[in-house]
């Protein structure tokens, strides 16, 4: 079974997966906690388009995936502001947008590759793009280490980290940033479509386990790394897209986790 590993696009995915199996839920615990889980499916539309603009331009898709997240997210918190009683709008202007922008820029897309970005590949990873994810990995891990008492603060109770001298503002907008950054990367091992869905299920599997905040936190990145590494593994020899593999696994731990453990 090990001969999986003789592979060096195998090597590649299961590095880039484990990667992103750790920072997706480390993102997703807060946004769930904040009720912002939908912000990662609007951007996963946007990074969608990105990515169609990137193909379509010959640019690294990738790379402009992560451009059009970041314009989106920045989007998001505009309109947000703008109309702070109708928050929700802005993740609905985004995602319409989103969709929008890769119908039409689908239609210039002669790369077949566009595909394996709906639902995931393990063997299109190209070096380049490895050293990317591990890159953009090491600095959304270093900042959310950095600003771990402030995020757990803001994920509570904004208001008195407000009152409190913690800028909320500025850690919302770097959050925001690591959210865009993270839904990019992601997206040639899980795939656009599915990625909101890795966002949320380790999380919400791991509430029902956890008795902290710390504990849920580091149970839900076991989930996300030990799902997707049996994703790949799965997707590589039965032939599965491994975006949809490590969906359903996530789907059925949540459900053992809801039977098991459930809370009174």
């Amino acid at each position: 079974m090990l001969e999986i590993f003789q592979y060096p696009f195998m090597q590649r995915a299961f590095i880039v997966g484990i990667l992103i199996g750790v920072i997706i839920p480390l993102i997703g615990m807060i946004m769930v906690l904040k009720r912002l889980s939908m912000i990662g499916d609007a951007l996963s539309h946007t990074a969608l388009a990105g990515v169609a603009a990137g193909l379509a331009f010959n640019i690294n898709p990738i790379f402009a995936a992560i451009i059009f997240s970041v314009f989106s997210a920045l989007g998001i918190e505009k309109i947000r502001k703008a109309i702070p009683k109708y928050g929700e709008i802005a993740i609905a202007v985004v995602m319409s947008t989103g969709i929008g922008l890769a119908a039409i820029l689908s239609d210039y897309v002669k790369n077949a590759n566009f595909h394996s970005f709906l639902f995931g590949s393990i063997v299109v990873i190209t070096n380049f793009e490895l050293i990317l994810v591990v890159g953009l990995s090491f600095i959304v891990l270093l900042t959310l280490s950095l600003l771990y008492k402030e995020l757990f603060y803001i994920t509570f109770d904004e208001e008195s980290a407000r009152l409190a001298g913690i800028p909320v503002a500025i850690i919302r907008f770097i959050f925001t940033l690591l959210t865009a950054i993270t839904v990019s990367v992601s997206s040639r091992i899980v795939g656009t479509l599915v990625i909101s869905s890795m966002i949320v299920l380790p999380v919400a599997t791991a509430m029902q386990i956890g008795k902290s905040y710390w504990q849920t936190t580091v149970l839900s990145v076991i989930i996300s790394v030990t799902t997707i590494v049996l994703g790949l593994f799965i997707s590589f020899y039965s032939d599965f897209k491994p975006g949809g593999t490590i969906v359903i696994i996530n789907v059925i731990c949540l459900i053992i986790s809801l039977i098991r453990f459930k809370k009174q």
